[in-house]
């Protein structure tokens, strides 16, 4: 009985996720001026996936990708005048919208993203 409401508790959690998958367009306002940023997301249950490029700093793989219902976050890696950094993406999902907040560690910096899906 107890593996029943175990696999119960993951399947909700599993189906509670928002289903992101596919393409989206993003822009930020930044210290560099406007960023834009594509993301292709892939949806495995909770587990997100995928790559995403920028017109300032190219195509960088997600790591650590989640998705918890309407809540996303990853890290990508970003070069940019050849040095590399982690960048933190937290998000929220808000029908065919994406609000994230990224945040590179050792930066005193918040940049925000709002990405549409994209057709």
């Amino acid at each position: 009985m107890k593996w029943v409401l175990v696999l119960a508790a993951v399947f909700a959690t599993v189906l509670s996720a928002a289903d992101i998958t596919g393409k989206w367009k993003g822009t930020a306002e930044t210290q560099f001026g406007t960023v834009e940023r594509t993301f292709v997301f892939k949806v495995e249950g909770n587990k997100l996936t995928g790559e995403t490029s920028s017109n300032r700093f190219g195509k960088s793989a997600i790591e650590d990708g989640k998705i918890d219902g309407d809540d996303v976050s990853f890290t990508i890696t970003v070069t940019f005048e050849g040095n590399e950094a982690k960048a933190n993406y937290k998000g929220k999902v808000s029908g065919e919208t994406i609000k994230f907040t990224v945040q590179v560690p050792g930066l005193d910096q918040t940049v925000e993203y709002i990405a549409k899906r994209a057709s």
